[in-house]
């Protein structure tokens, strides 16, 4: 398995527990959507899976890799290199244009590959927006350029945190659709959160978190 969660235990900064032992795993070119209500603990799941934030108990492996033997620097380079994260808020950079944006993962991690980036322009939609900022660009543009800067460096995982959340219908479609195919070309794994069951029913599974465990 490409990511496997193991009895995974999270409190708050008070004591009050988000996570009581949650378990589950997802293998290379796999998607898996987590569901639940409002502060179940699915973003603080997510943000663990990522090496964004460290648990209180419990394992968490990516590529046979143990997370919580990993320092600082460790879990910044493995975001860098093998994990990539869209969220519900778009993170460009609005000094950058389209196309600087689209490559910033990519060359931080020493991984660009200026063919393949063609490539994601064309699959998104982006080719004759690279020049543009951010600041013009419709949300569900955004949101694609978003997409494309995560897959720029081929991660093994994608975390997808409510990504077509400020997007209207039809956006929301065309985003998950593209990001969909975009996964299956590149074998990716993908934990996608999200609280549409529409959504959900398009991947490959589907957990619900509910009182700090899955259902």
């Amino acid at each position: 398995m490409l990511l496997t969660i193991t009895d995974v235990h999270k409190s708050y900064a008070n004591g009050r527990p988000i996570l009581n032992g949650v378990s589950l795993s997802l293998d290379h070119g796999q998607t898996l959507a987590l569901t639940g209500e409002s502060g179940s603990g699915k973003s603080t799941l997510l943000n663990l899976a990522g090496a964004l934030d460290i648990f209180d108990a419990g394992e968490i492996s990516l590529g046979g890799t143990n997370l919580s033997t990993l320092d600082d620097t460790g879990r910044a380079a493995l975001r860098r290199e093998r994990v990539a994260l869209v969220f519900q808020q778009f993170n460009l950079i609005p000094s950058l244009t389209v196309g600087q944006n689209l490559s910033l993962h990519a060359r931080l991690a020493s991984k660009h590959d200026p063919d393949w980036c063609d490539h994601l322009a064309d699959k998104l939609g982006l080719r004759d927006l690279l020049d543009r900022f951010p600041e013009n660009l419709s949300g569900g543009q955004q949101q694609r350029v978003a997409i494309g800067r995560a897959l720029a460096p081929r991660p093994s995982l994608l975390l997808a945190d409510e990504p077509t959340g400020n997007l209207d219908e039809v956006a929301s479609t065309n985003v998950l659709d593209l990001m969909l195919a975009l996964v299956a070309e590149t074998s990716a794994a993908l934990l996608l959160v999200t609280h549409s069951q529409d959504i959900a029913t398009r991947l490959d599974q589907q957990v619900r978190l509910s009182g700090g465990l899955i259902s």
